[in-house]
């Protein structure tokens, strides 16, 4: 696991300086902290901070190939490696180093900007190409390892970490308005855009090649919803075991410390009991509770670990999110309102002391249809009753013309549209409209649009048909988890440089799922039907069924006594209403609400204050 930077002079005539490079390299140290290495040749540098957990002593990089002139650094860790090596040194292929990251620059020997087809694991790398003059860069097909890079048309960079790249004095750092308008709806900024112009994520299943002063962003992989004919249930659960057993086997591919995290929920105890499976030793596992007993799962997770006889180990934390607070708005680089971010540095940071790796269940609820959201309320049912022209009409005209904060100007939204559009309202926590009721002119005007998600429909009307539910889990798996879920874990696992392995999400075991009958996914009110039945064979019934409770924290409460004080001053204070982002009225009327318990603004509340702790971090204090 490392991070990984660089940059690429397109005039060959100005050279990279070792003193920069470094620079973007310490500034994500915490996410290697084991060695750095670089590699300059006149107008190319490549860095990187290293994580030792493959080849702990001969696995430096930058590696090469034989006679170096294919140079990589690479993030990850890449799960079928020994194979990939056999069969590329029985193509003559010579290897120095018994690295996973080395058959990655074989591959591309061999296969050039295919050799991403081969691979299985997580990863986000770059390749510099001395012979054709080009950087190539690619990234994994879910999203678990970030990339970003800027062009200006004179210099290519790119990092793991959008920090790497701001070190760069000519970078500017500007906040990109149709991003604040995402960020505002959805609590993060979905790829490829970021918070700041001109710096750009690659999307998860996309690689990038600089070459000739050109960039060009090519998708290597997508997931397709195309279920198969039924079959009996017993053949579902017999596929998905034996395809998650696998995922997880590879994934305990370690010469360090290895453990699990364990919630109390069905996810991550299938994957412990699978890792149980397959160890000789007792699994490490890591479960974190609050004092507070309507967000504590910890008797769920100690059922589980004294079924397998786990090294448990657990902690009741008060979280101090106030001390904390500023590292995480550093650690991700935009303003991202996710709160069980905080619940998750502190399981990572207890997870460090005792290993360096820890494998985790994300990815379940995506796959499976475990989100409340996939399931049709009463109102979504009776919708289609309503003619189109009365909801594509009136509906549609009297809610753009009612206020914001008017009683049931959501539920006119959600009447108006079709069911792309109504889900799309249905996780867009922050605005469903683009209008100065919420934003100032300034913002509202600069984007030219009333609908804050663009974004999200390209990725639907991208879609050739599918299912009502196989549209929305497609949705979710293109932005809410790249940009929400494994954002928060890669930030907060490397922020205390512990790598996290996600089973769940090996690419074999997400393509399996999109081939499921719908009522292989949700049968009735039970969600995520045939993982909950696999679980049957390895859980406690009291685990698999029962009430979900999420990752979360009180913000609600904290908003409402401990940071009455500094909530107001960073959503009203004088720094942050001279910004000019939103319309001051539906911010005074939301703290007012708040405050006297009319309604709960706690999610707008938090993101109003991380984003003005963005600014200050990053567009005020550099």
């Amino acid at each position: 696991m490392c991070g990984i930077t660089g940059i690429v002079f397109y005039d060959d005539t100005a050279n990279v300086e070792k003193s920069v490079l470094e620079r973007m390299c310490n500034v994500i140290r915490h996410r290697g902290p084991d060695e750095s290495g670089v590699y300059i040749k006149n107008n190319v540098g490549l860095g990187m901070t290293r994580l030792r957990i493959i080849d702990l002593a001969g696995g430096s990089q930058p590696i090469h190939n034989e006679d170096k002139t294919v140079w990589i650094v690479f993030n990850g860790e890449i799960f079928n490696y020994k194979d990939l090596r056999k069969n590329l040194e029985a193509l003559g292929h010579e290897f120095y180093t018994w690295s996973d990251t080395e058959s990655i620059v074989h591959l591309y020997e061999e296969y050039g900007e295919e050799c991403v087809q081969h691979l299985r694991g997580m990863f986000a790398f770059a390749i510099w190409d001395e012979n054709k003059r080009q950087l190539f860069l690619a990234r994994d097909r879910l999203g678990k390892k970030p990339l970003h890079y800027y062009y200006d048309g004179r210099r290519f960079i790119f990092g793991s970490e959008i920090k790497s790249i701001l070190t760069c004095d000519a970078v500017p750092r500007q906040m990109s308005p149709p991003s604040l308008i995402q960020y505002f709806a959805y609590g993060y900024v979905p790829d490829p855009l970021t918070m700041f112009e001109g710096i750009w994520k690659l999307p998860p299943g996309h690689s990038l090649l600089f070459k000739n002063g050109s960039v060009s962003v090519s998708k290597y992989w997508d997931v397709k919803f195309k279920p198969d004919k039924i079959m009996p249930e017993e053949h579902y659960v017999e596929c998905l075991y034996e395809l998650l057993s696998e995922a997880v086997k590879i994934r305990l591919m370690s010469e360090v410390p290895l453990g699990a995290f364990l919630s109390g929920g069905t996810d991550s105890g299938i994957i412990l009991a699978l890792m149980a499976r397959h160890m000789s030793e007792p699994v490490k596992t890591f479960s974190i509770g609050f004092e507070n007993s309507k967000y504590n799962e910890l008797g769920y997770a100690r059922i589980v670990a004294e079924r397998y006889g786990t090294d448990h180990h657990e902690e009741i934390v008060n979280p101090d999110a106030e001390a904390i607070i500023m590292d995480l708005v550093r650690e991700f680089d935009e303003p991202f309102a996710d709160s069980s971010a905080i619940p998750t540095y502190y399981v990572c940071k207890m997870a460090k002391k005792w290993v360096t790796v820890s494998l985790s269940g994300d990815g379940g609820d995506e796959l499976f249809g475990g989100y409340d959201r996939y399931l049709d309320g009463p109102l979504a049912r009776y919708v289609e009753w309503i003619p189109a022209s009365l909801r594509r009409g009136a509906f549609l005209r009297l809610s753009r013309a009612l206020p914001e904060w008017f009683a049931g100007v959501n539920t006119l939204r959600h009447l108006s549209g079709n069911g792309d559009e109504r889900y799309i309202r249905n996780i867009s926590k922050g605005v469903s409209t683009v209008h100065q009721d919420v934003f100032s002119k300034e913002i509202a005007d600069s984007v030219n649009t009333t609908d804050p998600s663009p974004v999200m429909m390209d990725y639907l009307n991208s879609l050739d048909g599918c299912d009502p539910l196989s549209r929305k889990q497609y949705l979710d798996i293109k932005t809410y988890l790249p940009g929400d879920i494994l954002t928060k874990v890669d930030r907060m696992s490397m922020l205390v440089s512990l790598e996290a392995r996600t089973p769940i999400l090996d690419h074999k075991v997400v393509e399996f799922a999109a081939t499921l009958p719908t009522e292989m996914k949700i049968r009735g009110k039970t969600q995520k039907y045939i993982l909950k039945k696999l679980a049957e064979k390895l859980l406690p019934r009291e685990v698999i069924y029962r009430p979900k409770m999420g990752f979360a924290v009180p913000i609600k409460f904290w908003i409402k006594r401990e940071w009455t004080d500094m909530s107001h001053e960073l959503v009203l204070g004088e720094r942050a209403m001279a910004r000019r982002n939103f319309n001051p009225k539906f911010v005074r009327e939301i703290m007012s609400e708040h405050r006297w318990g009319r309604r709960d603004h706690s999610y707008l509340i938090w993101t109003l204050m991380i984003l003005e702790l963005w600014f200050r971090e990053f567009i005020d204090g550099y």
